[in-house]
């Protein structure tokens, strides 16, 4: 493996796109990712090249024998068929969260994956970021009583993304990372069509029956923004711990962990854990959509 080069394409070249080109062309010196060659991208839009990175169509990247993975990078709504494709194709698939808009269709995908022994990678770059590793450690090893996570941003075209449970999964990725297997007991959703306003609240029970809730909230210019708010037996915690910023940009970060697993430097349990809470939040994805399209009981 010490030698072996894998030909990789970017699919789609929006802001995740062009950060894999860039990361693609520039790897970190001595790392998993400098097996990774990048061949060229896929766009619907015609953009000739960017930087060295050369336009090439979608049927030269699936026959193509010198390019063995896919970085899709489209926009949610068509992860699940460009997976589909490049998994038909034999290539390794890298792919941005969420990799489906529906649990069953990612399990469907996951056992493509298996069968024909190609790595399904899903990136979560939100289990990377410094913030986010200083706070798991602040959590670690103590009792949670209840907790909020209330997340803002700015209005989605959900044709394209999706509903907000799948949109926004990186918050349930931090939810089910920090706190284990959840349970939804509820979930509802607020919409002002005039405003362009949407207010997801999910209420889950945690193995110990502790209630935690995720609010996703978006509207026209609001911030991007995570608040937090844990109780603990031993007190709460409503600020993120300080971090340092992490030398090596999260996308790269991302990447190297795919390089490393397809030059096979993953132990079975760490890809068995992450293939368990990847399609455990989309199942809780699946789940908080159903709650909130539910028809609303009426009580007299």
């Amino acid at each position: 493996q010490i030698n072996k080069m894998f030909g990789t394409v970017v699919i789609g070249v929006g802001i995740a796109g062009l950060a894999r080109i860039r990361d693609l062309m520039n790897p970190m010196p001595s790392s998993p990712s400098e097996h990774l060659k990048l061949f060229g991208f896929v766009s619907r839009r015609s953009l000739g090249s960017i930087n060295e990175a050369k336009q090439i169509s979608l049927e030269d990247a699936l026959s193509s024998k010198e390019i063995h993975a896919a970085f899709i990078s489209t926009e949610n709504r068509s992860h699940e068929e460009t997976i589909r494709m490049f998994l038909e194709a034999g290539k390794h698939v890298l792919v941005e969260y969420p990799m489906a808009l529906s649990a069953k269709a990612a399990r469907e995908l996951w056992e493509m994956a298996e069968q024909k022994d190609k790595v399904l990678h899903v990136e979560h770059i939100e289990l990377m970021s410094e913030e986010y590793k200083q706070l798991k450690k602040e959590v670690s090893g103590k009792e949670l009583v209840k907790g909020t996570l209330h997340f803002t941003g700015d209005v989605l075209d959900e044709n394209k993304t999706g509903f907000p449970a799948f949109s926004g999964i990186a918050r349930l990725t931090w939810l089910i990372d920090l706190f284990g297997d959840l349970t939804v007991t509820s979930a509802t959703r607020e919409k002002q069509k005039d405003k362009n306003y949407s207010r997801m609240t999910v209420r889950f029970q945690t193995a110990n029956n502790k209630p935690l809730t995720w609010i996703e909230e978006r509207g026209p210019g609001m911030r991007r923004e995570k608040k937090i708010n844990f109780c603990f037996t031993s007190g709460c915690l409503e600020d993120f711990p300080q971090a340092p910023r992490s030398a090596v940009g999260l996308f790269m970060q991302d990447q190297n962990l795919f390089a490393k697993k397809l030059l096979g430097q993953v132990s079975k349990e760490e890809l068995a854990a992450e293939k368990w809470r990847i399609l455990r939040c989309l199942d809780l994805a699946e789940v908080i959509q159903q709650h909130c399209e539910q028809p609303q009981k009426i009580c007299s």
